[in-house]
């Protein structure tokens, strides 16, 4: 019998969504976005977080230096212990609070591979996230992030899920510089 949709679960989308353009409209402008290059991203933390079928979660992600007005592209691949695969491509959005505090905002559609993990409902997902994140002097990153994953009720059923992750962001402008010296 397929999973049907949880009474009250769409309040909490709209509650992220609503909470993510408000910080996107108070966000102050900020000097630091002009010197943040490309990133690699490494994250591990909880896939289906809200459910008791909870398992654990890595992801990749390169997050591009080029942007578009606000937007940045970024790619990336999650996996998870019950051997769910996601690849995704999408745009993010960085605001920055003073040189050290930046919540990104994402969004991302692509395809995802089930394995013996939670039955999404489609091969197509899409997910939006929100990132806090504390930006250190060499413009690498420590972060905490919030995410939901679901076929926007494009499959016969749309479970969704959640992620928890911590993540770290690797600056890319130095890593293939020579040496100062």
């Amino acid at each position: 019998m397929p999973r049907r949709r949880r009474r009250g679960q769409g309040r909490g989308r709209a509650l992220l969504s609503a909470t993510a353009l408000a910080l996107a409209l108070a966000a102050p402008p900020a000097q630091a976005e002009t010197d943040d290059p490309a990133f690699l991203v490494a994250g591990f933390g909880v896939f289906d977080v809200n459910d008791e079928h909870r398992t654990g979660e890595a992801r990749l992600e390169f997050r591009s230096g080029w942007r578009f007005l606000m937007f940045k592209p970024f790619l990336g691949m999650l996996g998870n212990d019950d051997g769910a695969l996601y690849g995704y491509a999408g745009v993010l959005v960085d605001l920055y609070w003073g040189r050290r505090i930046v919540t990104t905002l994402s969004f991302a559609p692509g395809a995802y591979h089930r394995g013996s993990s939670k039955d999404l409902g489609a091969t197509l997902e899409f997910r939006s996230q929100i990132e806090f994140a504390y930006r250190f002097a060499d413009r690498s990153r420590l972060g905490l992030a919030y995410g939901h994953l679901s076929n926007a009720g494009i499959g016969d059923d749309n479970p969704g899920t959640e992620s928890l992750i911590l993540s770290y962001a690797l600056p890319l402008d130095g890593l293939f510089a020579p040496a100062r010296r």
